[in-house]
């Protein structure tokens, strides 16, 4: 898994959530930063989400690795924020205070108001990668998502609640992850230092 590059957005600390942006100069230097890694891992397929700022990354490490076309996957798509897109993390809990909270610290039982619940979302990643793992079985493949879609599949694997879940992903990160016989574990953590 790789979580795209930096986009305007996250450099003022806004949830993008579905909003199509694209990347900044930064992101594409964190999408070639992300290919040169993962060029001589013999990858044999690249998908990515259906946002620019995905297909932007994911093309550029196809390219890296001449893998000639992208599989756009809705599943590895961002979380809807709903209310939220568009507004920092300070505004987000001045909005609904209470789902905020839940936000931080259980995403097992928390909703974005006027969005999508965080166990949902959770659902959707996973059921990507199983995807992904049954189609390339005994394959090495980069699917390119976001931040906080690595962080909902970590929870769901490791357990983790509360403000742990919250592992840093940063742009343009590598998150290993093993699929089988259709089971997921976790095989690196993300690099990074990005927590929002």
């Amino acid at each position: 898994m790789v979580r795209h590059g930096t986009t305007t957005l996250n450099i003022e600390n806004r949830y993008r959530g579905r909003r199509d942006v694209p990347l900044d100069a930064q992101g594409y230097q964190d999408a070639v930063d992300a290919a040169r890694q993962l060029s001589g891992a013999g990858l044999t397929a690249v998908y990515c989400g259906p946002l620019r700022r995905t297909i932007a990354t994911a093309q550029i490490i196809a390219d890296e690795a001449r893998v000639p076309d992208l599989r756009i996957l809705h599943g590895l798509n961002n979380v809807d924020y709903g209310a939220w897109e568009g507004l920092t993390s300070v505004e987000a809990a001045m909005y609904d205070p209470v789902a905020f909270d839940l936000y931080r610290t259980s995403p097992s039982r928390a909703a974005c108001p006027m969005g999508e619940r965080l166990s949902d979302a959770q659902s959707r990643m996973v059921g990507a990668l199983e995807l992904i793992g049954s189609r390339h079985a005994g394959e090495t493949v980069a699917a390119v998502s976001h931040a906080v879609m690595i962080r909902l599949v970590v929870a769901w694997l490791t357990g983790l609640e509360g403000e742990e879940w919250r592992i840093p992903v940063g742009r343009g990160s590598l998150t290993r992850f093993e699929v089988t016989d259709g089971q997921i574990s976790l095989a690196d953590l993300p690099d990074g230092d990005d927590v929002d």
